[in-house]
């Protein structure tokens, strides 16, 4: 328990960063967990697996923009899945 006034607001502010830092991390994990398990199954819609890695790619961005996450490791994230989902959608390329 805070003793200054300062230090309750400053609690509080922190409190509150920390729930929105969390809830978009839970909103990065689902899409990336919906974009996994797409890639994982073997008759996936080439229309649906775009659309979810448009999401994910969304959710990732303004996750970078908010400071929630670093903006390199939103790039990083997304090279890796538009590469498997290159992989996935040519056959061409091993992931």
């Amino acid at each position: 328990m805070p003793n200054i006034k300062s230090a309750g607001k400053a609690l509080r502010q922190s409190n509150k960063r920390r729930e929105q830092n969390l809830a978009w991390k839970r909103k990065i994990k689902h899409s990336t967990k919906a974009l996994d398990q797409l890639l994982q199954t073997n008759s996936s819609n080439i229309d649906i697996l775009k659309k979810e890695e448009s999401a994910l790619y969304k959710v990732l961005d303004k996750a970078a923009n908010k400071k929630v996450i670093h903006k390199n490791k939103a790039d990083r994230l997304k090279a890796r899945y538009a590469k498997r989902i290159t992989a996935k959608t040519h056959g061409s390329v091993k992931s």
